[in-house]
């Protein structure tokens, strides 16, 4: 699989940086369209960056005329829960507004078919588990809802224009580029995996654990936890399936077996030889207790299946990453033990 130029909204931030270097692996230009208020420049290796937003009509324009993209990979978003809810409008105007802008220029330079970032959000709190892609969406915050939202504008500008798209409902994406190029930073970190290597690294006192008395196992939370790589494969294949002519379609993109809050220190403590400090926290209003993806219809549809989302893998990438990162910014080695990451597969 290869050719021609795939724009890539958010190619800047953790997920889109990932799958524009699967991109380029299977033969692809990535165009990185990013406003960089969370990306960061040296994430961009594998194509041009344009720093603009996906609002600003003018500079997509540019950006189509010049490039005439196949397709669009769309990542483009605000993603922290909390503040969906405290900034609903900040929310809703770029998440879905930016989404409407976007799609009005794939319109005006015939561009059709588009890869779009989803979210397990959009389920809201599950009824069952694991949770295919039948079951009822019903978001429980803003966040969600705004992915929910764009799912239904991709089937109508579908039946109206003839826009194909793929919506990747993905579950807790973690762990880093297998090769040290690229992983995950933001500010504020709100994921559990960097927060758990911070406390490894002595960078943060303690780990919260929101919630430990779930009618689970240990007490803790149960997630399903899916490498990054894994999620960026996932859109490769997604962008070969509407190539081909396929269906549009809605998946999701997880591993169908979850870890505990518990498993995932555990796991960073047994890797770092480290001891991980944690404090009890009360449940976090709207966590369930289990969610585990039902990757089934990925599979059949897109010949899909993760590779390297085993616990050990995630953990030891995820690990190295932000032991690199901290050499390159203080000049001084992380205070981790040596780690050798299992092979893919393993």
């Amino acid at each position: 699989m290869s050719g021609g130029t795939v724009i890539v909204t958010g190619g800047a931030g953790y997920i889109g940086s990932h799958a524009c270097k699967a991109l380029a692996k299977a033969g692809f230009l990535p165009l990185t369209i990013d406003n960089m208020i969370h990306g960061h420049e040296w994430a961009v290796k594998w194509g041009p960056l344009v720093r603009a937003d996906v609002s600003d009509s003018t500079a997509l324009d540019t950006a189509f005329a010049s490039y005439r993209p196949l397709a669009v990979l769309h990542f483009a978003a605000f993603a922290y829960v909390g503040e969906s809810v405290r900034q609903p409008e900040k929310y809703y105007r770029n998440n879905v507004g930016g989404t409407l802008s976007l799609l009005d220029a794939m319109l005006r330079h015939r561009c059709r078919h588009i890869v779009f970032s989803s979210t397990c959000a959009t389920y809201g709190v599950p009824t069952m588990t694991p949770i295919s892609e039948e079951h009822l969406q019903q978001p429980i915050n803003p966040y969600g809802w705004s992915k929910l939202m764009v799912e239904r504008i991709l089937r109508d500008y579908e039946h109206a224009h003839g826009i194909r798209y793929c919506a990747l409902r993905y579950f807790n994406a973690a762990g880093a580029d297998p090769d040290g190029e690229i992983g995950e930073d933001h500010t504020p970190e709100t994921h559990l995996l960097p927060l758990v290597i911070d406390a490894a690294l002595g960078r943060r006192p303690y780990v919260e654990l929101f919630g430990t008395d779930y009618p689970t196992a240990d007490g803790t939370a149960i997630r399903d936890y899916i490498h990054v790589s894994d999620v960026a494969e996932a859109h490769v294949r997604a962008l070969a399936h509407l190539l081909a002519g396929h269906a549009s379609t809605c998946l999701n993109v997880g591993t169908g077996r979850g870890q505990s809050v518990r498993e995932v220190v555990e796991a960073v403590q047994t890797l770092t030889q480290s001891v991980v400090p944690t404090r009890n926290a009360p449940r976090r209003p709207g966590d369930p207790p289990t969610l585990i993806a039902d990757p089934a219809r990925a599979a059949a549809v897109l010949g899909w299946q993760p590779r390297i989302s085993n616990l050990e893998t995630i953990v030891a990438t995820t690990a190295q990453w932000h032991a690199t990162r901290e050499e390159r910014a203080d000049g001084a080695s992380a205070q981790l033990a040596p780690i050798q990451a299992p092979r893919p597969g393993a």
